[in-house]
């Protein structure tokens, strides 16, 4: 699904990478002007990377980015990366019997804390799932 949507020409496409000094990957559809629009008047030039045939631009253009994509395009894919949070409890996860009325739905219902959970109370523990990436398409606001 991701690759579709990286892959059709149609609506800008953004992809907010998450290590630190990774740039932002851009692909719009295609114009001439597309190097100047991206620059927007700054002293840094994006960069074109013609093998996978993407821009590259700093971090900080993020918000411009989205703001003017959706200001000329009307719409933009943003890929980002995200994790996960699961919330369960103590009482749940050192459960003995089957009644669970945790919102995990008793899928880790006994299984105990293996070190993945901060228990933060009796009541309350959270952990993070792996990291993946998440794709929403943002559109103009219609009033």
């Amino acid at each position: 699904m991701l690759k579709k949507i990286w892959d059709q020409r149609d609506i800008p496409v953004i992809l907010r990478r998450a290590e630190k000094g990774e740039l932002l990957r851009a692909r719009l559809p295609y114009s001439d002007e597309n190097r100047s629009w991206l620059q927007n008047g700054r002293r840094t030039a994006p960069v074109w990377i013609s093998g996978p045939r993407y821009w590259e631009i700093p971090k900080a253009w993020f918000n411009d980015f989205v703001e003017r994509a959706l200001e000329t395009f009307g719409r933009v894919y943003v890929i980002q990366p995200y994790r996960e949070q699961e919330k369960c409890s103590h009482a749940c996860l050192n459960a003995v019997g089957h009644e669970c009325q945790c919102s995990c739905m008793g899928r880790n219902h006994g299984v105990g804390n293996d070190g993945s959970w901060f228990e933060i109370s009796e009541t309350f523990a959270t952990r993070w799932g792996d990291q993946m990436l998440a794709c929403r398409l943002i559109t103009i606001r219609t009033r």
